[in-house]
């Protein structure tokens, strides 16, 4: 396993290890990521799955970012804001899940206890995982 901190929520979360980019330049990261997994699709080909656990701080902010591919994610502990371009901000708490489609914007914040998820990403491989939303 490897620890990686990103800026990106997979509330609305996300990451990549071989050929992908992990962090906005410059950057500091309100998430600790680890990848617990990560491997080639069998059926889609040109496509990478990566499943991490993400842990937001206290209040953190996320900035807003897309992915190259769809985004699904679970909660397991905390609590948190997501917002998704295009619809109204979605309150989280553990037990929730949500998907992100490509390319589509989306941030958010983690409530007063911090935000623990797991994400799953199926991403263009060899593209930046998450990349700052325009």
């Amino acid at each position: 396993m490897k620890t990686l901190p990103i800026v990106t929520l997979a509330l609305g979360l996300a990451l990549g290890v071989t050929g992908t980019a992990f962090v906005y330049a410059q950057q500091p990261s309100p998430l600790k990521r680890t990848v617990l997994q990560q491997g080639d699709t069998a059926d889609i080909a040109g496509r990478e799955v990566v499943m991490s656990l993400a842990e937001a701080a206290p209040d953190a902010e996320i900035a807003r970012h897309t992915h190259p591919g769809t985004e699904l994610t679970y909660v397991l502990a905390g609590s948190g804001t997501l917002s998704i371009d295009g619809e109204p901000p979605r309150e989280l708490k553990a037990g929730d899940s949500f998907l992100v489609p490509a390319g589509k914007p989306h941030g958010g914040k983690a409530g007063p206890n911090g935000l623990k998820i797991v994400a799953v990403h199926v991403v263009e491989k060899g593209k930046p995982l998450a990349s700052p939303a325009k």
